[in-house]
């Protein structure tokens, strides 16, 4: 008899064979997805066009770039930021790639790469920086995973592990439903836990890059091992504000050690090439001359994320005596207002964000639940429908929309705009929200 998984036989247990047909099917999608890795020649699993590498960037970049308060105002020191990107471009495996190099307002210490070639860095991050090489080397090793194709690596990854895992739950799930449950929840969890971030190899992969592409650009490998020593002596003190960094891109002592291997043997020839730490310092002068803000806005997150709202304020308040304007430092201050239930207050810093920052979306997200929470609706949905203008595609905006509508009265517009954000979301409070009142006005029949 065949011995079957689980140590149970009968309809709803899978046999080996059942498994080895499942993985025969995985296989037959793998081989369709084969491509050739553009870094070492080999062949490799790609699920994941480049022209949907592409997409995917034009469509999340300017959401993430949002979320972190925006695009560096500071027109000079962005223009500086992608002059230096562009010098690596040409001796990258992927000149092609339409690269854009940005500066963001956030705080916290990072740098990011989408798989189109968007990549961006923090003001968190350039105040770490002592030299324009090590700034090369930064957006080296971000080019890096755009070049080896990490991202769209992992999505493969996780569209075989799904289709797998999706046979697995299905074949056993026939007559044995909390074997499905379990199995589910096993496949859920382990993609997330392998996947949720850069694996080491993948920043080692991005290290040899990054260092490559930097010093065929004409600096010294030098500034590659100032970054990783700044990594590296962060890694260890880790503070708050950089732990998203070390979450995304983990870091080791042996990578700073492999870094200084490299200038003293294959990169030593370059050694006695520029750094440019006088232009950096020049070029960056603006970001530089809010230190003291940055760091208690830096400060402030970290006591943000531990709930402790009063400390918040008073790092925000003083950040803000040095730096009045700052949009980033508004939108913190009334997002912590607002989780102190301080609506009126939040909705005031929010409009001053707005000022600041007139093309930028997410003070007007902020303004717009401040106003909610008020039951100011009408001026609500002004909000709202600003923000889809200056950053649509957020299917959240559309229950939002008739949330306010809701309050304002009037239902069949409500409704048209719960059945929009349905379209999109189906879990969760607001999908529930949005499919009850559906169903209480006649919308839906259950």
């Amino acid at each position: 008899m065949m011995k079957r998984f689980g140590g149970r036989s009968g309809p709803g247990c899978l046999t080996r064979r059942d498994f080895l047909r499942l993985l025969s099917v995985w296989a037959a999608g793998a081989a369709a997805g084969c491509a050739v890795d553009p870094v070492t020649g080999r062949s490799q699993l790609m699920l994941v066009s480049e022209a949907q590498e592409i997409q995917m960037d034009r469509q999340v970049s300017p959401r993430q770039y949002s979320a972190d308060y925006g695009v560096i105002q500071d027109a000079g020191v962005n223009r500086y930021i992608d002059e230096v990107g562009r010098r690596l471009v040409p001796f990258t495996h992927r000149p092609g790639m339409p690269y854009a190099f940005h500066g963001v307002n956030a705080v916290y210490v990072n740098a990011y790469a989408f798989p189109g070639g968007s990549v961006a860095v923090t003001r968190g991050i350039l105040l770490k920086l002592e030299d324009e090489a090590a700034l090369a080397g930064l957006l080296g090793h971000e080019v890096g995973h755009v070049n080896a194709r990490h991202t769209a690596e992992q999505m493969s990854s996780r569209q075989v592990t799904s289709t797998l895992l999706g046979g697995l739950q299905l074949a056993v799930g026939i007559g044995a439903p909390s074997y499905a449950d379990i199995a589910g929840q096993l496949g859920v969890l382990g993609a997330s836990l392998l996947l949720a971030s850069y694996s080491r190899q993948d920043e080692r992969e991005a290290d040899a890059l990054g260092n490559r592409y930097m010093v065929e650009a004409g600096y010294s490998t030098d500034g590659f091992v100032a970054l990783m020593a700044m990594l590296n002596s962060l890694a260890k003190a880790n503070p708050g504000y950089a732990e998203v960094l070390f979450s995304t891109h983990p870091m080791s002592e042996e990578r700073y050690r492999t870094a200084v291997a490299a200038a003293r043997t294959t990169y030593q020839g370059s050694r006695n090439a520029p750094r440019h730490r006088e232009r950096y310092m020049d070029r960056t002068a603006s970001i530089r001359s809010m230190r003291g803000a940055i760091e208690q806005m830096q400060q402030a997150e970290t006591a943000m994320a531990g709930k402790r709202y009063g400390e918040t304020e008073t790092l925000l308040k003083s950040a803000l005596q040095q730096a009045p304007g700052d949009y980033a430092g508004l939108v913190m201050m009334a997002k912590c207002l607002m989780a102190q239930k301080k609506s009126r207050e939040a909705q005031r810093y929010a409009e001053s964000a707005q000022a600041a920052y007139p093309g930028e979306a997410q003070a007007l997200y902020v303004s717009g639940l401040a106003r909610i929470d008020q039951g100011q609706f009408a001026g609500a949905l002004q909000d709202f429908d600003r923000y889809d203008q200056v950053l649509p595609g957020n299917p959240g905006i559309a229950f939002l929309r008739g949330y306010a509508l809701e309050g304002m009265g009037r239902k069949p517009d409500a409704a048209a705009q719960y059945q929009k954000y349905l379209q999109s979301v189906r879990e969760g409070p607001q999908a529930q929200h949005a499919y009850r009142r559906l169903v209480e006005w006649g919308y839906v029949r259950k």
